[in-house]
């Protein structure tokens, strides 16, 4: 899966243009638009939205994240990164730093506005968080030396038409970048599974907030099928629906 440090500052698709910048953030606010603000180099990530535009204070406010650990996380990083889809393209941007502040009597983050961002017209690249509340897996068969498999389950992080985030909690998945994996078994929502195709791109270990270090992985999707792709495509419209509605008080 892309992420926006890839796109060289010399991209056609990056926005260096201060106003066009602004414009687009205060469309995003007025919409209400959705972010997926990502840590850690994306292994960790939250849903936030904009709150506020002070362009004299060079600053964006947007919504905390639900816990306060979350939040020092977040505060503590060095470097955060932004996604959206927005009028379907894909936008990105990254910041150095956030500070806590409150607005309108709630705790939420202080951004800077950033230097440049990122508009890509590939829906491919979007990965938006799935549920915390009701954890979806992605199950591997890892094939052993004598010829046995063994059944691996993790959970699922984001997902996004070009693949999914995933942590396996028990360590047991080999870290081999590059390792393919046939006939893994995605969970998506109401106990719907597919089969895919998944290639490890990039695997982190993380510590956990009660000590305990897990790995999280970034897999590729490969030779999907039609109707698997549509299914995965439905099932990120659905989140993305149920996300919008959570955030404008739907439900």
């Amino acid at each position: 899966m892309a992420n926006n440090d890839e796109i060289d500052d010399d991209s056609p698709y990056r926005v260096h243009s201060r106003r066009e910048i602004v414009s687009l953030l205060n469309s995003m606010l007025e919409k209400n638009q959705l972010l997926s603000l990502l840590i850690k180099g994306g292994s960790e990530s939250i849903i936030t939205s904009i709150l506020d535009i002070d362009e004299d204070a060079d600053a964006l406010i947007i919504d905390a994240a639900p816990s306060a650990l979350l939040n020092e996380s977040i505060v503590s990083s060095n470097r955060i990164g932004f996604e959206a889809l927005y009028n379907s393209i894909r936008i990105t941007f990254t910041v150095d730093k956030a500070s806590r502040v409150e607005y309108q009597n709630r705790p939420a983050l202080k951004i800077g506005i950033p230097a440049s961002l990122v508009r890509l017209q590939r829906r491919e690249y979007f990965r938006i968080a799935t549920p915390i509340a009701k954890p979806l897996r992605c199950t591997f068969r890892v094939t052993q030396p004598d010829g046995n498999f063994t059944t691996v389950v993790t959970q699922l992080n984001n997902i996004s038409a070009g693949g999914v985030g995933i942590t396996d909690e028990k360590k047991i998945l080999p870290t081999t970048i590059g390792a393919i994996y046939e006939d893994c078994q995605l969970e998506l929502a109401d106990n719907t599974l597919v089969s895919v195709r998944l290639q490890i791109r990039d695997c982190k270990e993380f510590k956990m907030a009660t000590g305990k270090t897990v790995n999280r992985f970034g897999c590729e999707f490969t030779n999907l099928s039609r109707a698997v792709e549509a299914a995965v495509q439905r099932f990120i419209t659905k989140l993305e629906r149920e996300q919008n509605a959570k955030a404008s008080g739907m439900i």
